[in-house]
């Protein structure tokens, strides 16, 4: 790790960590910034103050690497950490203001946040997000969706940077999106996001929460460390029922556990590592391969690297 932040760090122009105004940490661990709570350390963790300083950093960065860090809901990150810059958006982008049916986000903004900003303002179409975690920009990035909608149902426009510095602006027609995907750059940010909601008697909002939640609850493991859906949907098909096929239920690898309640959910029951997850998501999807020759893809989001530099 020394070898690393010496590289990152030193006098060196093209490494030298620019003189930003927001929150920076060294060796930050990053297994409590995620649900399933493992992974290693980041070189550096950089909450920018605002959208200024994010923009001064990604000019003036060099060649520091840089990897972009939401809520943590749905990402995998690996037992050797992440090398270089983790940005993470905090306070300065967690910002909600509405104007008619129209809601405008900061990229740090909570999905469940929104959908009770929009609950308190009328307006429907964000029902679902009351039940996924994580934040507005991740959704964005992921496709988030639930119950049958998806954040690009909603999505009006959204406004961001590119690593190298330059301003992003796109309107929803302007953005590929797929399912729990979307064909952009992985490294962009975003940092500004307008929705579109649909004016609804709150009782009727309410009444539909509600309904979802106990969906949630009655379908889902709850108060676990869990990433949500480890696995996309194949077309036409559910990965849990693929999972359950396959004789996975229950499977476990070191303290890496296949949910008895709902086999496209893996579980930290103890002390897993990233390793017993990334080993149980291979196991899986060659024995889903061998009982229905289909390939599940991952959906949560595997990020940095597997074993420590040890320089």
């Amino acid at each position: 790790m020394f070898s690393r932040l010496y590289r990152l760090f030193s006098d060196t122009p093209e490494y030298k960590m620019p003189p930003v105004r927001g929150k920076v940490v060294y060796d930050a661990p990053l297994a409590k910034r995620t649900w399933l709570g493992v992974g290693g350390d980041a070189d550096v963790l950089f909450e920018p103050a605002d959208e200024d300083d994010l923009k001064f950093f990604l000019e003036a960065r060099g060649n520091i690497p840089v990897t972009v860090l939401g809520g943590g809901s749905n990402v995998l990150i690996r037992d050797g950490g992440i090398p270089g810059v983790v940005i993470v958006l905090g306070e300065g982008f967690n910002t909600i203001s509405i104007d008619g049916d129209l809601i405008r986000c900061g990229g740090a903004v909570r999905d469940g946040d929104l959908a009770k900003a929009a609950y308190e303002a009328g307006l429907s179409g964000f029902e679902f997000l009351a039940c996924i975690p994580g934040t507005l920009g991740g959704a964005v990035r992921m496709n988030a969706g639930a119950n049958g909608s998806c954040i690009a149902d909603r999505l009006v426009s959204m406004s961001g940077w590119e690593l190298s510095g330059t301003k992003i602006e796109m309107t929803r027609d302007e953005i590929p999106f797929d399912y729990r995907t979307n064909d952009l750059p992985g490294g962009w940010i975003f940092t500004e996001i307008i929705l579109k909601g649909i004016p609804e008697n709150k009782q009727n909002i309410q009444k539909l929460m509600t309904e979802y939640r106990k969906i949630r609850e009655k379908s889902q493991p709850r108060g676990v460390r869990t990433a949500g859906s480890m696995f996309k949907n194949p077309v036409g098909l559910k990965a849990w029922q693929l999972i359950e096929k396959a004789g996975c239920r229950g499977l476990r690898i070191g303290d890496a556990v296949v949910s008895e309640k709902h086999a496209n959910f893996f579980v930290n029951v103890g002390d897993a590592t990233a390793q017993d997850f990334e080993d149980l998501i291979e196991t899986v999807r060659q024995r889903v391969w061998k009982t229905s020759e289909i390939m599940l893809e991952p959906e949560v989001r595997l990020m940095g690297v597997k074993t420590k530099d040890s320089g």
